[in-house]
């Protein structure tokens, strides 16, 4: 029970190379999609029964899965309510020279972000988009954490999430892949209805207090804007974040 618990910490998640999925749909996405990385998998009684549609593939697969009390899964977990189920899975994190060698049509590169739920929620986004990765820049949220997991409901298993990059070395590769850069901001003087999404481009958000740093708005090669037709000062980075990359689903997928 210690020993699961301490994933809630960063040391012991970058020690062992492993984080905590807890809740049935994360836990139902890494039996899908990434089997062979579940180390261990928990559940209630009840659980068990109720989520029969993924324990019993996972016993299958030879996936370990052990019962457990309410109250001892609870003690497990970082949410208050783990619903029943969770498990330990081992993190994989992808790299830029991987994902630019499969030449994207659409990333996201988030810089500075530092809510885990809207990192979470932009991965989520960006699956749902059909995005080809999301790119997070050094000095952000771990997207390991427990918050961050949980928030993507699953998509984390669904496409590369690229970690701990340098903003400024990352802009330069995508340029040298032929993928445009494009600054969501605020001052933006062409709208994501107004400017060209039919190529292969990278959405670049900034941090959520701070928006982007004028260096990189400056380094990247056009800077757009959401329109805003009510009377709110802005959108949260989650939310623009969606839009933009809904924008380019529409773009780059018309039917």
């Amino acid at each position: 029970m210690k020993q699961v618990r301490g994933f809630s910490r960063r040391s012991v998640r970058r020690r062992t190379g492993r984080v905590l999925v807890e809740g049935p749909q994360g836990v139902r996405e890494a039996v899908r999609f990434a089997p062979e990385r579940i180390r261990d998998l928990y559940v209630t009684a009840e659980a068990a029964r109720r989520y029969a549609d993924f324990v019993e593939p996972a016993r299958g697969r030879g996936v370990v899965v052990h019962e457990a009390s309410e109250e001892v899964l609870a003690a497990m977990c970082d949410a208050d309510t783990p619903q029943g189920t969770a498990a330990v899975v081992d993190w994989t994190p992808s790299t830029l020279e991987s994902v630019l060698a499969r030449e994207p049509r659409l990333l996201v590169l988030l810089t500075h972000v530092r809510d885990p739920g809207n990192l979470g929620t932009v991965i989520r986004g960006a699956d749902a988009a059909g995005a080809d990765a999301v790119l997070v820049s050094e000095g952000s949220v771990d997207v390991t954490s427990p918050k961050v997991v949980r928030s993507t409901a699953g998509s984390i298993f669904h496409l590369p999430v690229v970690t701990g990059l340098d903003v400024a070395a990352t802009l330069a590769a995508l340029d040298d892949a032929g993928v445009r850069r494009l600054a969501a901001d605020g001052m933006g003087e062409q709208t994501i209805d107004e400017i060209d999404l039919t190529t292969a481009h990278a959405w670049v958000m900034g941090n959520e207090a701070r928006g982007l740093e004028p260096a990189t708005r400056e380094a990247c090669d056009d800077v757009v804007r959401v329109p805003i037709h009510g009377h709110a000062e802005s959108l949260n980075l989650a939310m623009a974040s969606t839009l933009c990359l809904y924008a380019s689903a529409r773009s780059q997928r018309p039917t």
